[in-house]
């Protein structure tokens, strides 16, 4: 498999982000899927993508504990592309044991409580999902973190078992908001607020100027602790870049 993504990356070197899209879009139909956090960097995909394939799938994990800004750009979603989109939820059982069993805000107590409280309410939804498809598409960029640096276009996701699409990898976030405002794009309107990056509405803060884009998220922690457990590269959580 590591020689087909070396191919696939070959082929697309210096390929626009549009182009790699269509052609995935078009190589997969059904089993390529653009997983959306609403946040810039998904909703630019999300136009990309609907421009292209009105009728792509497009998925969102309902944690239960988003912001009402993030619940208020599904709704302009579903006006602005007059369509529906997948939502998926934690499991009822598996997130009234931990509650039960922990507490509702168990995440500040400890790193571990934190993942495990992804686990439920991202990990495992999102794990539903990717198992119908061959091609996950995400809004990751190199800049984003100190985790994310060494993101390619084009990857293997081997925990999940399918390839792993980052078509914003080499995008600054000028050119995400360039983008967003050229084309009238929905957007949540917590970035207003100084929030470049938006995910449960307990462990997320507006970040201070000259911060990390992702300062805000899980502010407590370590930097290199500041991954949900979506995110793997070779069977592990993506780290800080050797290079």
């Amino acid at each position: 498999m590591k020689e087909q993504v070396t191919k696939l990356q070959e082929e697309f070197t210096n390929r626009s982000s549009e182009e790699l899209l269509r052609s995935f879009l078009e190589r997969f139909g059904n089993r390529i899927a653009l997983a959306s956090s609403l946040g810039a960097e998904d909703q630019v995909l999300t136009d990309i993508i609907l421009k292209m394939a009105p009728q792509a799938r497009i998925f969102i994990l309902d944690t239960g504990r988003l912001p009402q800004e993030t619940y208020a750009v599904i709704t302009e979603n579903m006006k602005h592309y007059q369509r529906c989109f997948e939502i998926y939820l934690p499991d009822t059982a598996a997130l009234e044991s931990l509650i039960s069993q922990k507490g509702p805000d168990l995440f500040y107590e400890s790193v571990a409580n934190r993942k495990q409280c992804c686990k439920v309410r991202k990990i495992e939804p999102l794990q539903r999902v990717l198992k119908t498809v061959d091609v996950w598409i995400t809004g990751l960029r190199r800049e984003q973190a100190v985790t994310r640096t060494g993101i390619q276009p084009i990857e293997w996701d081997e925990s999940n078992n399918l390839l792993k699409l980052n078509p914003l990898a080499d995008w600054s976030v000028a050119e995400v908001w360039r983008y967003i405002r050229a084309n009238q794009v929905p957007y949540n309107r917590l970035h207003d607020q100084n929030y470049p990056s938006i995910g449960c509405a307990p462990c997320t803060r507006e970040v201070a100027p000259g911060e990390d884009l992702r300062a805000g998220r899980w502010w407590w922690e370590a930097p290199e602790h500041k991954e949900c457990g979506l995110h793997y590269r070779d069977g592990k959580i993506v780290q800080r870049s050797a290079t």
